[in-house]
């Protein structure tokens, strides 16, 4: 699932390329992915992308109010895209004598823009077997019920680590806790892995267990852990994220790879649609993880 790092290289890629380009084409393969239209669809084409940019894992476009005089909408919309498990997209530059990326998985939708004299085009599609990807289109980004239940964005300026550390009263596990939207935006399950890898703390363990010492080492990790994947994926196409995600990842999909911190095996603990990785030397004082529960996590 599209996490934190690569929806904000994602949303700072397609600003540069469509912020003041017009829609000239939405098209829907059909209704399913469309959750919310407080306007018809077809009423986008015409108006202006103001900007591309990110709210959690949701990638939000949008779109500039029409002029008072037009008879249109005179104020923003958005056109906001949670590619949930298995979505994506491909970006398409439509410039005389270029080539358009090959599509593959379930095609829900496309939406062509124009921008001073080039033409631009992005599909959407999702690979998964559960067709997960969604689209809405509404008058305040707060109306997605998802968008409306986020915490606090954990590079947000104003989360600091006296905030974050009141997060840390439940007995829930540690990677759980990084991965609860409601209490933080934006980190998923890969990243979770990766950052409590790098702070050398088990994913197991209770968030009301860590003392003040692991909470600060916690809350810099992640930052730090975020803002350099953020600034490797910079300026990066569409097509080349995801690769360029797993190739940074330590333990994160690498199950039986040495760990690269202190050469251990990295090991893998796997639940109900879904798994973890650690390394036991780093992180769990040599435990061997047990699998757990599905809802332990």
């Amino acid at each position: 699932m599209p996490e934190l790092p690569e929806i904000t290289a994602l949303g700072d890629f397609l600003d540069e390329k469509l912020a003041g380009a017009q829609l000239t084409q939405v098209l829907l393969a059909s209704a399913f992915p469309l959750k919310i239209a407080d306007v018809p669809h077809e009423s986008l084409v015409g108006r202006t992308v103001e900007s591309v940019g990110r709210r959690g894992k949701f990638l939000v476009f949008e779109i500039a109010p029409e002029a008072p005089d037009s008879g249109g909408f005179a104020e923003p919309l958005y056109v906001i895209v949670s590619f949930a498990k298995s979505g994506w997209l491909t970006f398409s530059d439509k410039q005389p004598g270029s080539q358009a990326p090959a599509v593959g998985g379930y095609f829900a939708a496309q939406l062509d823009f124009s921008n001073d004299g080039s033409d631009f085009g992005i599909t959407l599609t999702d690979t998964g077997t559960w067709k997960g990807l969604a689209i809405f289109i509404v008058r305040e980004p707060a109306d997605v019920h998802g968008i409306a239940e986020l915490g606090p964005d954990p590079l947000d300026p104003a989360f600091g680590l006296d905030e974050f550390s009141r997060l840390f009263t439940h007995r829930q596990q540690v990677k759980g806790l990084l991965k609860n939207q409601k209490l933080m935006a934006g980190i998923g399950n890969a990243y979770s892995d990766e950052i409590l890898h790098a702070a050398k703390l088990s994913p197991v363990a209770h968030a009301s267990s860590l003392d003040p010492d692991a909470l600060k080492r916690l809350f810099t990790t992640m930052q730090d852990i975020l803002t350099g994947a953020i600034r490797g994926l910079s300026g990066k196409k569409p097509e080349d994220l995801k690769a360029a995600k797993k190739a940074s990842m330590s333990v994160h999909g690498r199950t039986g790879e040495p760990c690269p911190a202190c050469g251990d095996t990295v090991r893998e603990v796997a639940f109900v649609g879904t798994s973890l990785q650690y390394c036991p030397t780093c992180q769990t004082n040599g435990e061997i993880l047990a699998k757990r529960r599905s809802g332990e996590d």
